[in-house]
C-alpha cells in the first residue's frame, strides 16, 4: 500500500526516466531476439524464388510447407508459454532461439516435399512460444497505460526484419550462389539461421526474469516499479487455466487476431512474389523495392501505437489500420501490373497490417493477469497464427488453379475488414487501457 502511494507520489518526470532506463535496457534486445525470429520464419518466401525451379516444387506445395510452420506453432504453444511462465523467461527464450536457429539452418538440407514440409513443421515446434513469451514478460514490467508504444517497438522487427532482411537475403542468393557447390537458397538459410543460435546463447546472459531480479536497478526503483505493476493488476481478471479456454472472449480476440495475421503472412510471404509480378526480375532489386514497405510500416506502427497511448483509445486506432491494409491489398491485386501502384498500395497494405498488431495486443494482456495472461495470450496467439497455415497454403492453391494471386488477396482484404468490425463492435471501449 505504502508502495501504491509512492508511486501515485513520483514526480512525471522521474516517472519517466524509470521507464526510458527499464525501455532502454529491454527493448533494443529483445527487437533483436524478434528481428532474427522473423528472419528464420519469413526467409523461405525468399528462398522460393529459387526453391521451387530448383526442387520442382508447385505452388501448392510451398503454400502448405509454407503454412505446417503453423501447425506446429500451434499444437505447442500453449504449453511453452506455461512452461515460460513458471521457469523464467530467460532460460525458456534461449532454448527456443538456439533450437529454432539450428533447425532453421538445417532447411538447406531439404530435397523432397516431405522433408520440406517436416523442417517446417519442426521449425514451428521450435519456436513456439517466442512471441507470446515476449508479450508476457513485458506485462512484468509495463502497466497497461504503457504498452502500445513498447509492444510497437518491439514488434518493429517484423518491419526492420523486412528492411533489412530482404535486401540482404537478395544479395545471399545472389552472390553465394554456387559456392561450395551449393544453391543461393541453401546458403540464405544456413547464414540466416546462425544469429538465432548467437543471440540465443546470449539470451541467458542478458534478461532478468523479474524487476526483483534485475541487478541494474537500485532498491526503489525496484520497489517503484513493483508497484506500478501491482495497482495494474488489481482490475484484471484471474482465471484458472480450464476458465481461460471456456471464457468467449478469449476465443474472440483469437479470431480477430487470426484475420489480422491472415493480412501478416499474405503480405509477408508473397510480397517479393507480388514485387516480381509487377515487372522487377532482379533477384537483388527485389529484394531492396521489398524493404521499402517495411520501412514505412515501421514509422507508421511508432506513430500510431503513440497515438493510441496518449488518447487511451485503443478499438478505432486498431480497426482503421486494418481498414487501411485492405484497401491497401485490395489496389495492389487491382493494380499489379503497374509497379509504381502496386509498391504504393503495398506499403500502405505492410504499414496498416503491422500497425495493427501492437494495437491488438494491449486488448488481452490488459484484461488477464497471472497464469490467466500466460495461457489466453498463448491462445489467442496460437489460433491467431494458424492464419500463417491458411494464408500462404490458399494463396497457393488459388495461384495454381488462376495463374493469379489477385482473388487469394481480395479473401486476405476481406478477414481484415472482418476483424475491424468486431473490434469495433464486440471489444468493450475501455479494453487495453
Amino acid at each position: 500500500m505504502e508502495n501504491s502511494v509512492q508511486s501515485k507520489g513520483c514526480a512525471s518526470s522521474g516517472e519517466e526516466a524509470i521507464y526510458a532506463k527499464v525501455t532502454r535496457r529491454l527493448i533494443p534486445f529483445l527487437f533483436l531476439c524478434y528481428v532474427v525470429s522473423f528472419l528464420d520464419r519469413v526467409n523461405v518466401g525468399f528462398a522460393k524464388l529459387q526453391m521451387l525451379g530448383d526442387l520442382k516444387f508447385s505452388e501448392t506445395v510451398y503454400g502448405l510447407g509454407a503454412g505446417l510452420f503453423f501447425v506446429g506453432y500451434f499444437m505447442f504453444e500453449v504449453p511453452s508459454n506455461i512452461i515460460l511462465s513458471r521457469t523464467g523467461a530467460r532460460v525458456w527464450i534461449a532454448r527456443i532461439m538456439v533450437t529454432w536457429g539450428i533447425v532453421s539452418a538445417a532447411m538447406m538440407f531439404v530435397t523432397t516435399p516431405g522433408l520440406f514440409y517436416t523442417m517446417r513443421f519442426l521449425l514451428g515446434v521450435a519456436e513456439a512460444g517466442f512471441f507470446p513469451g515476449v508479450i508476457l514478460y513485458l506485462t512484468y514490467w509495463y502497466p497497461a497505460r504503457r504498452r502500445a508504444r513498447i509492444v510497437a517497438l518491439f514488434m518493429t522487427g517484423i518491419a526492420f526484419a523486412g528492411v533489412i532482411g530482404s535486401p540482404l537475403s537478395g544479395w545471399i542468393m545472389k552472390t553465394f550462389s554456387g559456392m561450395n557447390g551449393w544453391t543461393g537458397w541453401q546458403w540464405l538459410f544456413l547464414l540466416e539461421g546462425i544469429p538465432s543460435v548467437i543471440v540465443g546463447i546470449w539470451v541467458l546472459f542478458y534478461l532478468d526474469d523479474s524487476i526483483r531480479a534485475a541487478q541494474w536497478l537500485p532498491e526503489d526503483e525496484k520497489q517503484w516499479l513493483e508497484a506500478n505493476i501491482h495497482d495494474d493488476q488489481k482490475e484484471k481478471l484471474g482465471l484458472t487455466l480450464g476458465q481461460v479456454f471456456a471464457n468467449g472472449r478469449v476465443w474472440l480476440l483469437a479470431c480477430i487476431y487470426f484475420s489480422f495475421i491472415m493480412g501478416l503472412y499474405g503480405v509477408g510471404f508473397w510480397l517479393p512474389q507480388l514485387i516480381k509480378g509487377a515487372g522487377v526480375n532482379n533477384i537483388l532489386d527485389i529484394g531492396l523495392l521489398t524493404a521499402v514497405p517495411y520501412g514505412i510500416a515501421a514509422i507508421a506502427m511508432v506513430m500510431v501505437s503513440r497515438s493510441s497511448d496518449v488518447s487511451g483509445e485503443r478499438r478505432w486506432h486498431t480497426a482503421g489500420m486494418a481498414v487501411a491494409a485492405a484497401l491497401g491489398i485490395i489496389v495492389s491485386a487491382l493494380y499489379g501490373d503497374n509497379t509504381v501502384i502496386a509498391m504504393a498500395a503495398l506499403s500502405v497494405a505492410t504499414a496498416g497490417v503491422l500497425s495493427t498488431l501492437p494495437l491488438f495486443w494491449t486488448l488481452p494482456t490488459g484484461y488477464l493477469t497471472g497464469a490467466a495472461a500466460a495461457a489466453g495470450i498463448a491462445i489467442i496467439n496460437s489460433v491467431g497464427n494458424l492464419a500463417g497455415f491458411v494464408s500462404p497454403f490458399m494463396m497457393g492453391v488459388i495461384k495454381d488453379a488462376t495463374q493469379s494471386t489477385a482473388d487469394g488477396m481480395y479473401v486476405i482484404a476481406a478477414c481484415l475488414f472482418t476483424g475491424a468490425l468486431l473490434v469495433v463492435f464486440a471489444i468493450p471501449k475501455n479494453m487495453g487501457r
